[in-house]
């Protein structure tokens, strides 16, 4: 992968190459978007198992090894790493927002403490991580976030997690429409098909963010 030439949408096609992002340690900051338990458990019926096995593949064997990795990489250089999960704060789920009400894949009821609302364990935030609580696809939108990156002195967002198309997606708009800077790591991500992954890849790259590997970022950065 080159990330200078991959992931060209239409409007990118014929645009120059980027210059290298200026990533300092103590404005950068990792966060990690709704990798819990309820994604990775294989469903009951057959047929949703296979058609979801894919997806499940690419998590076990690329993302979340590879986030996994980042994290620890960023917390070795002291470098803050920071998570966002679904989960509603009243059992009923009175409080979620309309899209996570209307029926559907997209239904979710997460209560806060329930096992299938908990970040995977291999992700699980560390002691003294910050952790927000959404019930929105962006992470911004529903929660304090973007008060606390600003408090932070955070400039520079590198975004993994899931889905591509859904929250990933709604997050690197929110954070880019208030003048962050987003590197959006490929193989940290997911979306339910490799497809829909590659082109929500291809529709935010250059516009609302820099799609970058994580061994490319790990070298950028020299983390």
């Amino acid at each position: 992968m080159n990330w200078k030439t991959d992931y060209r949408s239409f409007y990118y096609e014929g645009a120059a190459e980027p210059s290298d992002p200026s990533l300092p340690a103590d404005e950068t900051a990792l966060l990690c978007i709704d990798v819990q338990n309820t994604y990775l458990t294989p469903s009951d019926d057959l047929l949703e198992r296979t058609r979801w096995a894919p997806f499940h593949k690419r998590m076990r064997e690329i993302v979340i090894p590879a986030t996994a990795e980042l994290q620890n990489r960023f917390r070795q250089h002291g470098m803050d790493v920071l998570h966002a999960r679904i989960a509603c704060l009243l059992k009923n789920g009175k409080d979620r927002s309309l899209s996570q009400k209307k029926p559907g894949w997209n239904y979710l009821l997460l209560p806060k403490d329930r096992e299938d609302a908990q970040i995977v364990t291999e992700l699980a935030p560390r002691e003294g991580e910050i952790v927000v609580t959404k019930t929105t696809d962006s992470a911004l939108t529903g929660t304090n976030l973007r008060l606390v990156l600003h408090n932070m002195g955070i400039k520079n967002v590198v975004l993994t997690g899931i889905f591509t198309d859904q929250c990933i997606s709604s997050t690197v708009r929110s954070l880019a429409d208030e003048s962050f800077n987003v590197i959006l790591v490929e193989d940290c991500c997911a979306a339910g098909t490799d497809e829909l992954h590659r082109k929500e890849l291809e529709i935010l790259n250059m516009i609302y963010c820099h799609v970058i590997s994580s061994a490319e970022l790990v070298n950028l950065m020299d983390i």
